[in-house]
């Protein structure tokens, strides 16, 4: 009984632990990158600071809570292709930002001759990411 007791509270300590590492790293992968103050400034919504801060609590803690609940996905067509659509637009804004801060598209559009249409390569990736994650969810995951 007592080592069942200490084995418990062993696990509880190495994933809270595991949750803080990774927790960490992932706001350190967003502050040091600079990414999501870079989004508020390309989209102009400087007034909905708070609302930033509490998707990414929110979104943090339902992919928690939905890492660890046995949750059956079997939804209408209609809210998956929802849902994916969320997930692409995450994707390809985070996927955006992570290489506009990184300069990746600046190099990229002067080596192809393409300067003058970086917006379009742009939203070629954005919504190249919304199709590939609307795709994913309507057809693998029904």
């Amino acid at each position: 009984m007592m080592t069942s007791i200490f084995t418990s509270l062993l696990e509880v300590m190495i994933g809270f632990a595991a949750g803080v590492a990774v927790g960490g790293g992932f706001v350190a992968f967003l502050t040091v990158l600079g990414i999501i103050p870079r989004l508020i400034q390309l989209s102009k919504t400087d007034e909905l600071i708070p609302v930033y801060i509490a998707s990414i609590i929110l979104g943090s803690l339902f992919g928690i809570f939905m890492s660890f609940a046995d949750v059956s996905w079997d939804q209408p067509v209609l809210l998956l292709v929802l849902w994916g659509a969320f997930h692409g637009v995450f994707n390809g804004m985070l996927a955006a930002a992570l290489t506009e801060v990184l300069n990746v598209f600046p190099v990229l559009s002067k080596r192809i001759q393409m300067e003058d249409k970086l917006l379009w390569l742009l939203m070629a990736i954005v919504f190249g990411k919304i199709a590939g994650s609307l795709f994913q969810w309507t057809i693998f995951v029904k």
